[in-house]
């Protein structure tokens, strides 16, 4: 599987230029999108689907709360927020996906250092950020989490309903790990079944990843640093 793409005589405005022309693109074939084969989840009845979570509540790892961290001297995170029940709350409409990536995006440039990968999906969303103060993203993220659930459960007449499960973060313990990281983050829509390559997906920085890092050495990195289990027992590709 070659997963990157990226057109080695384009400038990073034309790359984020296209980017953005591609998103608008996709909101008019994301009902394509969203029945994609590939997205195992969608083909289950709502039998399956319940003992499917039910076995995954048994194990603990997408329910579990692990008490936010200061930062201990570290300063890059994985950051993930999944909706409740792995529902596509956020996926629920291609204007929702798309304004929601736009506001976490906005919160990471407010109460982030730097931020340098991310990826929403239509039932979770990951960044890879620089972050002083890691507890105060948390406390941010969920603000966001807050507000889009409010105006999402108004908009379908269901007040009350949980829609976001907490946000967990995952401190970077080596270079080796941040790499990874990386490649995690931009290879998720792949992982989980709603594009062949990276760049198929619209909202992610892998257009822009590629852009700035260039197709020899972007490959040379997801050589060096492969995925193996990454995400295992937290990030089913099921799901």
């Amino acid at each position: 599987m070659r997963p990157l793409r990226v057109k080695k005589s384009e400038s990073i405005e034309q790359t984020a230029t296209r980017s953005l022309e591609f998103r608008l693109q996709a909101v008019a074939h994301y009902p394509e999108i969203m029945s994609a084969k590939g997205y195992v989840w969608r083909q289950l009845n709502q039998a399956q689907r319940q003992e499917l979570l039910e076995w995954r509540k048994m194990r603990g790892y997408p329910w579990r709360s692990p008490p936010h961290r200061p930062n201990f001297g570290r300063l890059r995170f994985l950051s993930s927020a999944a909706c409740y029940e792995h529902r596509d709350y956020i996926g629920h409409s291609a204007p929702r996906i798309d304004n929601f990536a736009g506001d976490l995006l906005a919160v990471l440039a407010a109460h982030a250092n730097q931020t340098f990968a991310w990826c929403v999906l239509p039932n979770h969303y990951h960044v890879l950020v620089e972050a002083a103060d890691i507890k105060r993203l948390v406390y941010q993220l969920g603000r966001l989490h807050g507000r889009t659930s409010h105006a999402w459960n108004a908009e379908e007449q269901t007040r009350g309903r949980k829609v976001f499960f907490r946000v967990v973060e995952r401190a970077m313990r080596s270079n080796r790990h941040y790499w990874a990281t990386l490649n995690y983050v931009h290879h998720n829509p792949v992982r989980h079944g709603y594009a062949e390559r990276w760049t198929d997906w619209p909202w992610s920085s892998a257009a822009e990843y590629l852009a700035q890092t260039g197709a020899s050495e972007s490959e040379r990195i997801w050589r060096d640093y492969p995925l193996h289990d990454y995400g295992k027992n937290w990030d089913n590709p099921e799901m």
